[in-house]
């Protein structure tokens, strides 16, 4: 299951779209700015395998909510899909606890890629 936090409402849309259709994977949540993000993070009960965050939102910053998932949901991948994937970014966003970091504009293909691999890796087994 994946969580996504970000704030364009159109690529929320087709990457919910695109997670459910094309891949066993459920998509729990959506927040679009930092505060909806950790208040979802911090609810009884909220789980994912999979947190998709992007580092611009409507309010606060992804980097925060990636700093704040390293503690609040552990269990969790953490994948930052953002435009801004410079070298410097990818850097930063490792250092605060991100899996991987995808380009947007580049690497949709990239992030399914490893959205399907997390979704067999996580099917039980027999």
């Amino acid at each position: 299951s994946c969580f996504i936090v970000e704030d364009s409402a159109v690529i929320r849309q087709n990457l919910i779209a695109t997670l459910e259709e094309l891949l066993p994977m459920r998509v729990v949540g959506t927040a679009e700015d930092e505060q909806g993000a950790l208040q979802w993070m911090q609810s009884p009960g909220a789980q994912c395998d999979l947190l998709v965050i992007d580092v611009f939102l409507k309010s606060g910053t992804g980097l925060e909510v990636l700093r704040q998932a390293s503690r609040l949901r552990p269990e969790a991948r953490r994948v930052v899909l953002t435009n801004y994937a410079t070298p410097d970014m990818r850097r930063r966003c490792a250092q605060l606890g991100a899996d991987r970091v995808f380009d947007k504009s580049a690497e949709l293909e990239e992030l399914l890629a490893y959205c399907a691999k997390l979704a067999l890796d996580q099917k039980p087994a027999g």
